[in-house]
């Protein structure tokens, strides 16, 4: 947390402010929170450069600036990006300050400190390994498919990793495998085609309806828009933090189980493990 909606919400509100704005000055309060060049190095390098763009790969938020620069910020657990045009009264978390020309902040609050800031001329070094964007016209059902197929793993972990498939997380995996019927402990290779593009189907439909509501805020609000407003898509999620509660698909009681360390939550009904225990069908 933050995934990909929350992500490209955060990169569509800070283009239409950030878009043309130049860093006057950077202060980096926490020197962790960014990777090399160091802090001092980090702040020097980024005076006076114009913002040209904002933009998402994965879980990263990419500013593209003036130069060949691109700064590349990774929220983490707590990560977040307010874009303030007064001074911040609550400064307990905020580890980056950008002040800008027409007087506004970009403030970058990260309570657990978790959150990375990489300024680079060369975005390939730290983004090169990342899976496909799930829903970039190059992510076919027959391109998963394929993956799927050479993959013997389960299913949640594969989903969560990175370099498999950029973007997707905890919240939004465990939403895409219920819409989809299939359990999370489910060996990649043995869904069927069928199954495969009904996977896909959800999983670009749930990060869509996601981002229509501007992500996911939680009870913890770790997680804000740029102008400080919650996501909304948190109402709409029918068995992420529901364990107990019954699926609203058969009236079974949502389980939490944990999946590679992660929490999971699943119908055990409707999405029963004995339907992928045989082997891989076409």
């Amino acid at each position: 947390m933050p995934e990909l909606p929350e992500v490209e919400t955060l990169a569509r509100g800070l283009q239409a402010t950030l878009m043309g704005r130049t860093i006057v000055e950077t202060r980096v309060l926490w020197p962790r929170s960014v990777i090399p060049p160091d802090p001092a190095a980090f702040a020097r390098r980024l005076a006076g450069q114009t913002v040209a763009s904002v933009g998402r790969r994965g879980k990263w938020l990419m500013i593209a600036l003036g130069s060949s620069d691109v700064l590349l910020i990774h929220l983490r657990m707590s990560g977040r990006l307010l874009v303030e045009s007064e001074q911040c009264l609550d400064t307990r978390h905020l580890r980056v300050l950008f002040l800008l020309d027409d007087g506004q902040r970009l403030s970058f609050f990260d309570q657990r400190k978790f959150g990375r800031l990489h300024l680079t001329d060369d975005p390939a070094q730290v983004l090169g390994a990342l899976g496909p964007e799930p829903l970039s016209d190059e992510f076919t059902a027959e391109r998963f498919e394929e993956m799927l197929r050479q993959r013997s793993g389960r299913i949640k972990p594969l989903l969560l990793n990175q370099r498999f498939l950029a973007g997707l997380g905890n919240i939004y995996t465990d939403e895409a495998l219920w819409q989809a019927h299939i359990h999370p402990l489910r060996q990649a290779n043995t869904l069927t085609v069928t199954e495969a593009h009904q996977l896909h189907r959800a999983i670009q439909a749930v990060l869509q309806a996601a981002i229509a509501s501007g992500g996911t805020t939680l009870q913890d609000e770790a997680y804000q828009q740029a102008d400080g407003q919650a996501g909304e898509f948190a109402s709409k999620l029918v068995v992420y933090g529901r364990d107990g509660q019954t699926c609203p698909r058969c009236g079974q009681a949502i389980e939490r189980i944990t999946v590679a360390q992660r929490g999971t939550h699943f119908c055990p009904q409707c999405q029963s493990l004995a339907q992928g225990l045989g082997p891989a069908q076409g």
